[in-house]
Protein backbone atom coordinates (compact mmCIF):
# COMPACT_ATOMS: atom_id res chain seq x y z
CA UNK A 1 0.00 0.00 0.00
CA UNK A 2 1.17 3.53 -0.62
CA UNK A 3 0.03 6.98 0.41
CA UNK A 4 1.30 10.42 -0.45
CA UNK A 5 1.61 13.77 1.30
CA UNK A 6 3.26 16.93 0.12
CA UNK A 7 7.04 17.24 0.29
CA UNK A 8 9.06 20.24 -0.78
CA UNK A 9 12.47 20.95 -2.27
CA UNK A 10 14.66 18.94 -4.65
CA UNK A 11 14.97 15.19 -4.09
CA UNK A 12 18.47 14.82 -2.69
CA UNK A 13 18.10 11.02 -2.57
CA UNK A 14 17.20 10.58 -6.24
CA UNK A 15 20.56 9.06 -7.17
CA UNK A 16 20.61 6.78 -4.11
CA UNK A 17 17.37 5.21 -5.29
CA UNK A 18 18.70 4.78 -8.81
CA UNK A 19 21.89 3.13 -7.51
CA UNK A 20 20.16 0.67 -5.15
CA UNK A 21 20.17 -2.70 -6.89
CA UNK A 22 19.07 -5.13 -4.18
CA UNK A 23 15.74 -6.65 -5.12
CA UNK A 24 14.52 -8.13 -1.83
CA UNK A 25 15.18 -7.76 1.88
CA UNK A 26 18.09 -9.39 3.70
CA UNK A 27 17.73 -12.35 6.03
CA UNK A 28 18.16 -10.31 9.21
CA UNK A 29 18.15 -6.76 10.51
CA UNK A 30 21.44 -4.87 10.67
CA UNK A 31 22.04 -1.52 12.37
CA UNK A 32 25.70 -0.92 11.49
CA UNK A 33 27.02 1.24 8.65
CA UNK A 34 28.13 -1.63 6.42
CA UNK A 35 25.09 -3.77 7.24
CA UNK A 36 27.06 -6.85 8.24
CA UNK A 37 27.82 -7.09 11.99
CA UNK A 38 26.43 -6.27 15.42
CA UNK A 39 23.00 -6.58 17.05
CA UNK A 40 19.91 -7.44 15.05
CA UNK A 41 16.20 -7.91 15.63
CA UNK A 42 16.57 -7.96 19.40
CA UNK A 43 17.01 -4.18 19.59
CA UNK A 44 13.41 -3.72 18.49
CA UNK A 45 12.03 -6.10 21.11
CA UNK A 46 8.89 -8.18 20.68
CA UNK A 47 6.82 -6.59 17.91
CA UNK A 48 3.90 -9.00 18.01
CA UNK A 49 0.73 -7.07 17.12
CA UNK A 50 2.62 -3.75 17.29
CA UNK A 51 2.34 -0.74 14.98
CA UNK A 52 5.83 0.27 13.89
CA UNK A 53 7.27 3.16 11.86
CA UNK A 54 10.54 3.25 9.92
CA UNK A 55 11.74 6.87 9.80
CA UNK A 56 13.59 7.43 6.56
CA UNK A 57 12.92 3.98 5.10
CA UNK A 58 14.97 4.54 1.94
CA UNK A 59 14.90 1.50 -0.33
CA UNK A 60 12.57 -0.28 2.10
CA UNK A 61 14.73 -3.32 2.84
CA UNK A 62 14.55 -3.07 6.63
CA UNK A 63 10.86 -2.19 6.71
CA UNK A 64 10.03 -5.15 4.48
CA UNK A 65 11.97 -7.48 6.76
CA UNK A 66 10.27 -6.14 9.89
CA UNK A 67 6.83 -6.51 8.31
CA UNK A 68 7.43 -9.98 6.89
CA UNK A 69 9.43 -11.61 9.68
CA UNK A 70 8.91 -9.94 13.07
CA UNK A 71 5.18 -10.22 13.64
CA UNK A 72 4.24 -6.53 13.60
CA UNK A 73 0.59 -5.80 12.88
CA UNK A 74 1.56 -2.86 10.66
CA UNK A 75 4.79 -1.23 9.51
CA UNK A 76 4.70 2.33 8.16
CA UNK A 77 7.74 3.06 5.98
CA UNK A 78 8.12 6.85 5.79
CA UNK A 79 10.44 8.64 3.38
CA UNK A 80 10.50 12.16 1.96
CA UNK A 81 12.22 11.10 -1.28
CA UNK A 82 9.84 10.53 -4.18
CA UNK A 83 12.45 8.38 -5.94
CA UNK A 84 13.08 6.17 -2.91
CA UNK A 85 9.35 5.93 -2.23
CA UNK A 86 8.60 4.83 -5.78
CA UNK A 87 11.36 2.24 -5.86
CA UNK A 88 10.59 0.72 -2.46
CA UNK A 89 6.88 0.51 -3.19
CA UNK A 90 7.61 -1.12 -6.54
CA UNK A 91 9.81 -3.79 -4.95
CA UNK A 92 8.00 -4.40 -1.67
CA UNK A 93 4.45 -3.21 -2.29
CA UNK A 94 3.18 -6.79 -2.03
CA UNK A 95 4.44 -7.32 1.54
CA UNK A 96 1.48 -7.82 3.87
CA UNK A 97 1.13 -5.19 6.59
CA UNK A 98 3.66 -2.81 5.02
CA UNK A 99 2.54 0.72 4.06
CA UNK A 100 4.78 3.16 2.22
CA UNK A 101 4.22 6.84 2.97
CA UNK A 102 5.78 9.72 1.04
CA UNK A 103 6.12 12.43 3.68
CA UNK A 104 8.44 14.26 6.01
CA UNK A 105 8.93 12.04 9.07
CA UNK A 106 8.24 14.74 11.68
CA UNK A 107 5.13 15.89 9.82
CA UNK A 108 3.72 12.38 9.66
CA UNK A 109 4.43 11.68 13.33
CA UNK A 110 2.82 14.92 14.46
CA UNK A 111 -0.31 14.01 12.53
CA UNK A 112 -0.61 10.59 14.20
CA UNK A 113 -0.41 11.12 17.98
CA UNK A 114 -0.46 8.03 20.19
CA UNK A 115 -0.67 5.65 17.23
CA UNK A 116 2.69 3.84 17.36
CA UNK A 117 4.36 1.28 19.60
CA UNK A 118 7.87 1.41 18.14
CA UNK A 119 9.65 3.84 15.83
CA UNK A 120 13.12 3.20 14.44
CA UNK A 121 15.67 4.81 12.17
CA UNK A 122 18.71 3.14 10.60
CA UNK A 123 20.83 6.07 9.39
CA UNK A 124 17.50 7.55 8.38
CA UNK A 125 15.46 10.58 9.35
CA UNK A 126 17.21 11.03 12.70
CA UNK A 127 20.44 11.66 10.81
CA UNK A 128 18.96 14.23 8.44
CA UNK A 129 16.29 16.04 10.49
CA UNK A 130 16.87 18.41 13.37
CA UNK A 131 16.35 16.16 16.42
CA UNK A 132 14.78 19.11 18.25
CA UNK A 133 11.91 18.74 15.76
CA UNK A 134 11.88 14.98 15.21
CA UNK A 135 12.23 13.77 18.81
CA UNK A 136 9.15 15.60 20.15
CA UNK A 137 7.20 14.39 17.11
CA UNK A 138 8.29 10.81 17.82
CA UNK A 139 7.34 11.17 21.47
CA UNK A 140 3.90 12.44 20.49
CA UNK A 141 3.31 9.57 18.06
CA UNK A 142 4.39 6.86 20.51
CA UNK A 143 2.08 5.36 23.07
CA UNK A 144 3.33 5.57 26.70
CA UNK A 145 6.08 3.01 27.18
CA UNK A 146 6.79 2.83 23.44
CA UNK A 147 10.32 2.66 22.10
CA UNK A 148 12.49 4.75 19.80
CA UNK A 149 15.41 2.74 18.40
CA UNK A 150 18.03 4.20 16.09
CA UNK A 151 21.51 3.87 14.67
CA UNK A 152 23.58 6.89 13.69
CA UNK A 153 27.17 7.84 12.99
CA UNK A 154 29.34 7.91 16.10
CA UNK A 155 31.90 9.96 14.20
CA UNK A 156 31.97 11.66 10.82
CA UNK A 157 32.82 9.43 7.87
CA UNK A 158 36.15 11.25 7.63
CA UNK A 159 37.00 10.12 11.17
CA UNK A 160 36.43 13.59 12.65
CA UNK A 161 34.81 13.58 16.12
CA UNK A 162 31.08 14.20 16.55
CA UNK A 163 29.57 17.52 17.51
CA UNK A 164 29.48 18.47 21.20
CA UNK A 165 26.26 20.44 20.75
CA UNK A 166 23.15 20.03 18.59
CA UNK A 167 24.23 21.42 15.24
CA UNK A 168 24.38 19.93 11.73
CA UNK A 169 27.10 19.84 9.13
CA UNK A 170 26.62 20.36 5.39
CA UNK A 171 27.43 17.10 3.60
CA UNK A 172 28.11 16.97 -0.14
CA UNK A 173 25.50 15.23 -2.27
CA UNK A 174 24.37 15.05 -5.88
CA UNK A 175 21.16 16.74 -7.01
CA UNK A 176 18.64 15.13 -9.39
CA UNK A 177 20.08 17.09 -12.34
CA UNK A 178 23.58 15.84 -11.55
CA UNK A 179 24.83 19.11 -10.06
CA UNK A 180 26.58 19.31 -6.69
CA UNK A 181 24.59 20.14 -3.59
CA UNK A 182 24.58 19.67 0.15
CA UNK A 183 22.39 18.04 2.76
CA UNK A 184 22.41 18.66 6.49
CA UNK A 185 23.44 15.75 8.70
CA UNK A 186 23.46 15.61 12.50
CA UNK A 187 26.50 13.70 13.81
CA UNK A 188 26.26 14.13 17.57
CA UNK A 189 28.21 12.88 20.57
CA UNK A 190 26.66 10.43 23.02
CA UNK A 191 26.15 13.06 25.73
CA UNK A 192 24.32 15.30 23.26
CA UNK A 193 21.96 12.50 22.24
CA UNK A 194 21.31 11.57 25.86
CA UNK A 195 20.46 15.15 26.74
CA UNK A 196 18.13 15.54 23.78
CA UNK A 197 16.35 12.28 24.51
CA UNK A 198 15.87 13.23 28.15
CA UNK A 199 14.55 16.68 27.23
CA UNK A 200 11.92 15.13 24.98
CA UNK A 201 10.58 12.52 27.37
CA UNK A 202 12.75 9.47 26.67
CA UNK A 203 14.79 7.29 29.02
CA UNK A 204 17.77 5.54 27.42
CA UNK A 205 17.35 1.81 27.94
CA UNK A 206 20.39 0.80 25.88
CA UNK A 207 23.34 2.52 24.28
CA UNK A 208 26.14 0.77 22.47
CA UNK A 209 28.54 1.06 19.57
CA UNK A 210 29.53 -1.19 16.69
CA UNK A 211 32.99 -0.70 15.20
CA UNK A 212 33.84 -2.09 11.78
CA UNK A 213 37.46 -1.92 10.70
CA UNK A 214 36.42 -1.70 7.05
CA UNK A 215 38.43 -3.13 4.18
CA UNK A 216 41.92 -1.92 3.45
CA UNK A 217 41.90 0.29 0.38
CA UNK A 218 38.17 -0.18 -0.19
CA UNK A 219 36.15 0.94 2.82
CA UNK A 220 37.25 3.05 5.81
CA UNK A 221 36.69 2.11 9.46
CA UNK A 222 33.26 3.14 10.70
CA UNK A 223 31.69 3.29 14.16
CA UNK A 224 27.92 3.16 14.58
CA UNK A 225 26.16 4.48 17.69
CA UNK A 226 23.06 2.58 18.80
CA UNK A 227 20.26 3.84 21.05
CA UNK A 228 17.11 2.25 22.43
CA UNK A 229 14.99 4.75 24.37
CA UNK A 230 11.65 4.30 26.11
CA UNK A 231 8.98 6.99 26.15
CA UNK A 232 8.16 7.90 29.73
CA UNK A 233 4.69 7.01 30.94
CA UNK A 234 4.43 10.46 32.58
CA UNK A 235 6.31 13.60 31.62
CA UNK A 236 8.34 14.54 34.75
CA UNK A 237 8.33 18.19 33.63
CA UNK A 238 4.55 18.42 33.54
CA UNK A 239 2.93 20.47 36.26
CA UNK A 240 1.48 18.46 39.10
CA UNK A 241 -2.32 18.64 39.41
CA UNK A 242 -3.66 20.81 42.20
CA UNK A 243 -4.34 19.08 45.51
Amino acid sequence: MTSTSSTTGPDRWHHYAAASNRSRSAGRLYWDWYQRIGPGDELLGDLTDCTVADLGAGAGHQAAYVAAELGAARVVAIDSSAAQHARSNNVYGDVCGLDFVLDDAATYLQAHPGCLDVVYSIFGALDFTDPRALLPAASAALRPGGFLVFSTLARYRTGAPPETECRPADIATRMPDGSSGTVQRWVLGTSVWRKLLDEHGFDVAYHGAVHDSGRRGEAPPMTTALFRARKRDIDPNASAPPT
